[in-house]
């Protein structure tokens, strides 16, 4: 066998060792019993939500005795945290709530997903609450003050003052949302008082105050503590009851796939809103270059991501609409010359509408501010320029026109009779000329006269003497 043979051998036989080794680790601990960890970080939405419910249903095929859910969490979409109670309370393995590392929170949605968990616990240096609902106007629906610090009960906040349709649709979110935290605080358990104020009064507690108060189980420092402590409680799954025997078992962790990962990036409200404009630029630039394609199917990508990524997020439809006139302002501005009037307008309501395209009282769900500045910045700047351009164009000289043609001189391709026609180079063109007087071929000459596209001219005058 020559050595080019014994290579291409031995890549073969590595490529099938390296296969079985790595098939034979990976079954391996398939027998093995394991808890699975799903780690549930920054602002809750559509991508949170469908990663959280296939990772269950991943975790329960695989085998797994039980599921740590590691909160971190500011809050999030309402529909995004109903979704993850639902897929929690579904479950048929224990889910254990885990706000963690130090320095984590389980803000606002955090709070309610905690509390559907059929064991929370948090680590040290975090805290938990907050978990007051906002509205689609980003306002916190906060009715009077609780006296002495102390929830009403959730019969006492279905009488709730009507002072009109506002006040009564604040009403049916803030009591909604309390009948949610004490069903599941009553389910597993815990203090429904407290839950009431958290969502009432935006009440929050540390890890140790959290166990004192009965609304966590226990503080862990890590996952292995967190094991160690819930072994051997029984809890309520959907199963039934289910006493847990968790020390010491293997973690393994459940990531996001891919799909997940693509719906965070794209559901991130800044990265919609770049979307959205490299979309509508892309397709204004194909639109004044036909032919050119790259901006026009870049343009379309980007739109239909940005839209898609658009019916996930809480969209105001007013910031849309202010969003879509200052795009046909600052097109209008192109075709109609109203000295930067359109433009400037355009350049204002595209800024309000961005400022206004997301509820900015839902946590983690706001376009940044220095992105909304910096386009409009930008907008400002080439809309001066391009009407610095403008009034240049308008100061400068014509370049056409009887008036100008009068100023212009050239050279004659053939000799003229005197009162005849022929042809002359003037402005790098070729013109048919007259003249009163008879002229060489090569002599200068400068256009006295037009009618149409006949020129008069005349022999060109240099000092006292004259052209022959």
């Amino acid at each position: 066998m020559s050595r080019k043979g014994w290579i291409v051998l031995g890549a073969v036989l590595g490529a099938a060792l390296t296969l079985a080794w790595t098939r034979s680790t990976a079954q391996a601990p398939v027998n093995e019993a394991f808890v699975a960890r799903i780690e549930l970080t920054g602002p809750i939405g559509p991508a949170a939500a469908e990663y959280v419910d296939n990772a269950i249903k991943r975790a329960t095929d695989d085998g797994a005795k039980a599921i740590v859910l590691q909160l971190d969490t500011p809050g999030g979409l309402l529909e995004s945290m109903r979704d993850i109670i639902a897929g929690i309370l579904a479950s048929k393995i224990p889910v254990l709530g885990y706000v963690a590392p130090s320095g984590a929170r389980a803000a606002s949605a955090g709070t309610y997903i905690l509390y559907a968990c059929p064991v929370a616990a948090m680590a040290p240096a975090t805290h938990v609450g907050a978990a007051t609902p906002v509205t689609m106007g980003g306002t916190t629906p906060m009715p009077s003050p609780l006296g002495g610090g102390a929830p009403a009960s959730s019969k006492s906040s279905d009488k709730a003052v009507d002072h009109g349709a506002d006040d009564a649709e604040t009403n049916k979110i803030l009591n909604d949302a309390i009948a949610t935290i004490r069903s599941l605080a009553q389910m597993h358990g815990r203090n429904a008082v407290w839950a009431e104020q958290a969502v009432r009064g935006a009440a929050t507690l540390t890890a140790s105050e959290a166990v004192q108060q009965h609304v966590v189980d226990f503080v862990a420092v890590d996952t292995d503590a967190l094991l160690a402590q819930a072994d051997g409680r029984s809890v309520h799954v959907d199963g039934g009851t289910v006493t847990l025997a968790l020390r010491g078992l293997r973690v393994r962790d459940y990531p996001p796939d891919g799909r997940a990962r693509f719906l965070g990036i794209i559901t991130n409200p800044t990265i919609a809103y770049v979307l959205l404009l490299a979309g509508i630029y892309g397709l204004i630039l194909e639109a004044f270059h036909p032919g050119s394609f790259y901006p026009g199917v870049t343009g379309g990508i980007c739109l239909l991501i940005g839209l898609y990524a658009l019916q996930l997020l809480p969209v105001s439809y007013a910031g849309l609409a202010l969003m879509a006139l200052g795009v046909a302002l600052l097109l209008a501005e192109v075709f109609i010359p109203t000295a930067g009037v359109l433009g400037i307008g355009g350049v204002i309501a595209f800024m309000l509408g961005s400022i206004m395209l997301f509820r900015t009282g839902v946590p983690g769900y706001a376009v940044n501010l220095g992105v909304i500045a910096g386009i409009g910045f930008c907008g400002i700047v080439i809309l001066a320029m391009l009407l610095r351009l403008v009034m240049r164009a308008r100061r400068a000289r014509a370049f056409n026109g009887d008036d100008e043609m009068l100023q212009d001189t050239g050279e004659l391709l053939q000799a003229v009779a005197a009162g005849g026609e022929g042809w002359a180079r003037i402005g790098g063109e070729r013109w048919r000329v007259q003249s009163a007087m008879a002229l060489p071929a090569g002599a200068r000459i400068q256009v006295v006269d037009r009618q149409g596209l006949l020129l008069k001219v005349s022999a060109m005058r240099t000092g006292e003497g004259e052209t022959t």
